[in-house]
């Protein structure tokens, strides 16, 4: 019963969401290294309204900080971009549609990535299918 399964801890979220960023081709892997990548049980209320969200099940990732295309050069003191997991949504979305977890943390990383480059979601989708 897939219900039943436990989903993996916090840490090894954190390691798939590592490993995500590994295997992305090298271009986007070296411009996502000051990424912070974070996995939280849920997103906070803040997180929540950011995005017009009021249920935390249903918020899975979040891209905070400002996009590579709005960038300024005159930019200082800029806190480092984060892409959040948010681990509960993540195994309840797993335990329902019964995807491999490794795939669901590599699309999250991946669609949230795609914010910081600006990406549009055929680009995250074309993202999502290269490896280095």
């Amino acid at each position: 019963m897939l219900h039943l399964r436990p989903g993996p801890t916090q840490q090894q979220m954190q390691q798939m969401a590592e490993a995500v960023r590994a295997t992305l081709p090298a271009q986007f892997r070296e411009q996502m290294e000051e990424i912070v990548l974070r996995v939280e049980e849920f997103a906070t209320a803040e997180q929540l309204a950011s995005v017009e969200l009021d249920d935390k099940w249903e918020l899975s990732g979040l891209y905070e900080g400002v996009s590579l295309p709005d960038r300024s050069i005159w930019e200082s003191g800029r806190q480092p971009a984060r892409i959040w997991l948010f681990r509960q949504p993540l195994i309840a979305e797993w335990r329902d549609t019964g995807v491999r977890m490794d795939e669901l943390v590599r699309h999250v990383v991946i669609h949230e990535a795609g914010h910081h480059f600006g990406f549009s979601d055929d680009d995250m989708h074309w993202l999502e299918e290269q490896e280095d």
